[in-house]
């Protein structure tokens, strides 16, 4: 059975939360493993060359001499290695999800949780924020993109998996969790308590810049409805004085791949590379624009910052690399990894790392993220006060083209 595809997505999505993936295993032919476990237990249609009678031994060992064996789960023992076995990849955004954290991460997947309302992500190796959504208590605490996670409350995280975070921030509303972070290039240490609450995935608004000329679309995640909400709001725009767009994709984390191709298709025409998938092989799949590229004439230009990752990245690098269209602000995340969510036996499941995304111009979009064409800072104490230089850049670029 397959479900949707994920970018984001985890980043994990924490609103409190996770985000975002999907797939079906191939079954073949079923085949011995040389008699080295029990004669029930198969392997189906892989190559696989190691000993596996290590595991059975252990359990052997386990069972029968662990002091604590009387109180032991059978199946919790089988959930303990099926993470282990998942861990020692070294991907962060691999996992195995036993029937509960399933549960909850599907629930999350869903529009509505209780939580912060940030998504994270495991960047250079250090538990770090990707974006607080717009609108949540994550946001309104100064929660920032690039802000490096280094205590939940009084647990450090060094150690921890994106699951355990997200387990330890999450919560009901009303309650409180406190974020040990570091920012900026000088790593300057502050705590931030944030008070958990009800979080809906925001996305999509527009009003007129500049002269009424300028469409600006603010687009804050790749939802399953997105698509339907952007045609409502390009309805809109083409009955508008507008006829320049400013797409402002900053501290968009990314979400369903499908949103991010049906949006491309605005812009691009019909058969246009949107991505590639890199399965480290030659068979990757081609993800191609099935628009009617509405926008495609339109002077456009795109806001990126370090909070602009997975879908949004997609969407970018796709239309900079068929139009030329610019990219203003600061580099993006480099969210460039896709997802599958496997389900498994007893509502477990198992999220793992498939393929990296290329751009159409072959950019790897994991290693580096997307560089903007013209890379502009903002200042946050200015921004607080309304004014935006990112936005007032990009608004010049189109006015003076």
């Amino acid at each position: 059975m397959k479900t949707k595809n994920f970018l984001a997505k985890y980043i994990g999505i924490i609103l409190l939360l996770a985000v975002c993936f999907s797939g079906g295993f191939l079954w073949g032919n079923v085949r011995q493993v040389n008699a080295l476990l029990p004669s029930d237990l198969i392997v189906r249609n892989i190559d696989f060359n190691a000993d596996l009678s290590i595991l059975w031994d252990v359990l052997k060992i386990i069972k029968t001499k662990y002091k604590g064996r009387k109180d032991l789960n059978d199946q919790d023992l089988v959930y303990g290695a099926a993470k282990g076995l998942v861990k020692s990849l070294g991907d962060p955004y691999s996992e195995f999800m036993a029937p509960e954290s399933s549960k909850k991460f599907l629930e999350d997947i869903s529009g509505s949780f209780e939580g912060i309302g940030a998504e994270i992500g495991i960047k250079d190796g250090i538990l770090t924020v990707v974006a607080p959504l717009e609108g949540t208590p994550a946001k309104k605490a100064g929660l920032m993109s690039g802000d490096k996670i280094i205590k939940i409350d009084d647990e450090t995280t060094p150690e921890l998996s994106i699951e355990k975070a997200i387990t330890l921030i999450r919560g009901p509303r009303g309650t409180e969790v406190i974020l040990t972070i570091l920012r900026g290039d000088n790593n300057e240490q502050r705590e931030i308590t944030i008070k958990r609450g009800i979080i809906k995935i925001p996305v999509i608004e527009w009003s007129l810049k500049g002269n009424g000329d300028i469409a600006y679309i603010q687009l804050f995640s790749f939802t399953e409805n997105s698509p339907d909400k952007f045609s409502q709001i390009a309805q809109e725009i083409l009955q508008s004085p507008a006829n320049k767009i400013i797409l402002d994709l900053r501290g968009n984390p990314g979400g369903y791949l499908e949103s991010a191709v049906e949006i491309a298709g605005w812009f691009l025409a019909d058969g246009e590379l949107v991505v590639k998938e890199d399965e480290g092989n030659e068979k990757g799949e081609l993800y191609k624009s099935k628009g009617k590229a509405v926008f495609g004439e339109w002077p456009t230009v795109i806001l990126i910052d370090e909070g602009s990752a997975s879908a949004s990245e997609i969407l970018a690098g796709a239309l900079r690399d068929n139009l030329g269209t610019k990219l203003i602000g600061k580099n993006s995340f480099g969210k460039g990894t896709v997802q599958q969510m496997e389900p498994l036996k007893k509502g477990a499941s198992l999220k793992i790392t498939i393929a990296d995304w290329i751009t159409p111009s072959g950019l790897s979009i994991s290693k580096s993220g997307l560089s903007p064409d013209v890379e502009v800072d903002l200042d946050i104490d200015a921004f607080k006060q309304g004014e935006d230089s990112q936005l007032q850049k990009a608004i010049e670029n189109l006015t003076n083209s």
